[in-house]
């Protein structure tokens, strides 16, 4: 089968071809003709087998097929709501490049950057528009977006949203929206979860579903590496050294931590980028891109701000700083073994650590591999380190320490485009957080 033959536009045909696409993945191969249908659509695959595109060339068809005159005020057509500004902005590169034939402008809305510039491209009119639904919200209710003539409208990525916790803002901006119009929804996977929000938003959709959840088991290695606290820096750098590690996403607690790895890291020699709430949006923008054209060979983030990592051929994870919480653990080793590649997932754990570790043998019900890095000496004493702010490190032992987990100074809270509503709680004893972090690894592992 080749796009020719699914009864998309000439200029989109042209577009796919200059990108050097030739056939379309089997996700493609079924949803488009069910989208150029015009009825409601559940796609349901893989992260990374293609579903941006499932929806994209469709959509653009439909929106070629009916141009706008020239006195016609240009309105929204499209909406895609995202969990993330980073897979806004990749969605947002797609739709360019397949899109690059048309007279059609599109807008991106996400948080952590400034209103204005978003605020005039959807005053100003754009066909397509590709959004956070917090920020998208803030500017619905300034009276910025016009979707009184909207068209389709697609969420992206949706049980990440209802992982993240973004129901109560869907619903807020789907009750602005025509009623009469045609919604596609794509996930990774088809749970209760997803199939309560279809009967909410979508009418007599049609269900296409390619393949299943890969188990990690058969696509990504798990082993852990049982070294001191003080170890961990010279353990990763011995890890380096093997070429085998070309694309390496590097996980660390804190901000500052993740600052600290990439510095003693490009000391060494190794390029590196970082990802993480302190980092602004263009920063953090172009350590992604760098990431994915190989620019630097390791990308070192924290949790919150790697959630929106959608980047295909990551060879190793190395969980630098063992999580606390077992849905960071499965995020995170779910960002290589991508798309039936294969990939390492490595986790330093430490004697202060290792609670963490029988947690999540517990949860998975069975332990992880132990391995030792041969030519690397355990017994190493701590490295003489030199403070870079030693009056930063005066004032904290100066002032009385804050355990609050709403701090201003908690990495969870900085820069992050968050739901407006309560997320599902982490705690152990609230029962939506264990269902949720249940179906994580479930639709993880295949169960």
């Amino acid at each position: 089968m080749s796009f020719a033959t699914l009864g998309l536009d000439s200029h989109i045909l042209q577009a796919i071809q200059e990108a050097g696409y030739t056939e379309p993945t089997p996700i493609q191969a079924a949803a488009i003709p069910a989208v150029l249908g015009g009825g409601d659509v559940i796609g349901i695959a893989q992260t990374g087998t293609g579903k941006t595109a499932a929806f994209t060339l469709p959509l653009l068809t439909k929106l070629a097929a009916r141009p706008l005159q020239p006195d016609q005020r240009r309105r929204t057509r499209v909406l895609v709501l995202a969990p993330t500004r980073e897979l806004v902005a990749q969605i947002e590169e797609n739709v360019l490049a397949y899109a690059r034939h048309l007279p059609l402008k599109i807008a991106r809305v996400f948080g952590g950057v400034g209103e204005k510039p978003q605020k005039e491209a959807l005053r100003a009119g754009s066909d397509i528009v590709i959004a956070c639904p917090g920020r998208l919200l803030d500017l619905m209710s300034q009276r910025c977006a016009d979707f009184s003539q909207l068209e389709h409208l697609v969420l992206d990525e949706a049980d990440r949203m209802l992982d993240m916790g973004f129901l109560p803002d869907i619903r807020r901006v789907i009750s602005q929206l025509p009623k009469k119009r045609q919604t596609l929804l794509f996930s990774a996977t088809l749970s209760k979860e997803i199939e309560g929000i279809t009967h909410e938003f979508q009418h007599a959709p049609k269900i296409v579903q390619v393949g299943r959840r890969s188990n990690p088991a058969e696509t990504v290695t798990q082993f852990v590496y049982e070294v001191p606290k003080h170890l961990k820096m010279g353990l990763l750098e011995h890890l380096l050294q093997d070429e085998k590690l070309q694309m390496v996403l590097v996980f660390s607690r804190t901000k500052h931590g993740a600052d600290k790895i990439a510095r003693r890291l490009a000391k060494g020699g190794v390029t590196c980028a970082t990802l993480h709430a302190n980092r602004s949006q263009n920063q953090r923008l172009r350590a992604l891109e760098d990431f994915k054209s190989w620019k630097v060979r390791v990308l070192v983030a924290t949790d919150i701000a790697a959630r929106g990592i959608d980047v295909d051929g990551i060879s190793h994870v190395v969980n630098f700083d063992f999580p606390h919480i077992v849905e960071d653990y499965v995020h995170r080793i779910g960002r290589t073994g991508r798309a039936q590649a294969i990939g390492d997932a490595i986790s330093f754990v430490s004697p202060e650590e290792m609670n963490d570790l029988r947690k999540l043998e517990r949860f998975i019900g069975r332990g992880l591999v132990r391995k030792r890095a041969e030519g690397f000496d355990y017994k190493a004493a701590a490295a003489a380190v030199p403070d870079e702010h030693p009056e930063r490190r005066h004032q904290r032992q100066s002032q009385p320490r804050d355990h609050g987990r709403g701090g201003r100074h908690s990495s969870n809270q900085q820069g992050q485009d968050k739901p407006r509503h309560g997320a599902p709680g982490r705690s152990s004893k609230d029962g939506r957080a264990k269902s949720g972090v249940r179906g994580l690894w479930n639709r993880l592992t295949g169960k």
